[in-house]
């Protein structure tokens, strides 16, 4: 079986070549919520003109949902970062025809497949249409998403719009883990479920 494709790696190639050239292009950046920005935003804000979508028709209950936005928005004035924040409409039957049929698959299954392209997709259409270079996502700083899925998912549809994916595993070199500390920094509020309704009744909630 081969090697795995080190995201990581090819991530810090890419800025190494960007810093060298003295580029500091626009990427437009998915995020999910603020613990999962914190760390990726401290490792890309000096490499990057940056804007955050936050695009996630799939959080469970609306509430929810606005509660994650907000403390998003909180975080990025909090941490000092001048980064734009723009929200896309929330439009949860977007998720849910999107995994029809796919209700009772486990976590990290085909449904969270397809709820990382409808993101992706959205993010990479965003970037194409709103002059992007670059685009990306915080998703890969959990140790409950596939790295392999979304950088798979990434390539695929900056080809198809035609902006660059940044690759990424940002839960790499303690990616994880310092989002952990900028949370308790922050006092950031962190969910315990991943955001559908699905995930949530999984974890009993």
């Amino acid at each position: 079986m081969p090697n795995r494709i080190n995201y990581q790696q090819q991530m810090e190639g890419v800025l190494r070549a960007l810093d060298e050239a003295g580029q500091r292009p626009r990427l437009l950046l998915h995020a999910c919520c603020a613990p999962c920005s914190s760390a990726t935003l401290e490792r890309l804000a000096a490499h990057f003109d940056l804007t955050i979508l936050y695009y996630n028709p799939n959080i469970y209950p609306p509430e929810e949902y606005r509660r994650r936005e907000a403390e998003l928005e909180r975080f990025v004035r909090d941490a000092g970062y001048r980064f734009p924040v723009v929200e896309l409409p929330y439009d949860p039957q977007a998720f849910y025809a999107a995994v029809q049929g796919l209700e009772q698959e486990p976590e990290k299954g085909a449904r969270c497949t397809v709820c990382y392209r409808l993101r992706l997709e959205q993010t990479a259409r965003y970037a194409a249409q709103n002059g992007f270079a670059w685009f990306c996502t915080t998703l890969s700083i959990s140790p409950l998403k596939d790295p392999v899925r979304i950088n798979a998912l990434g390539q695929e549809l900056g080809a198809q719009y035609g902006v660059r994916f940044l690759p990424s595993e940002f839960r790499k070199k303690d990616g994880y883990k310092r989002s952990l500390q900028l949370s308790a920094e922050y006092g950031l509020y962190r969910q315990d479920y991943c955001g559908c309704v699905f995930s949530k009744q999984a974890r009993g909630l």
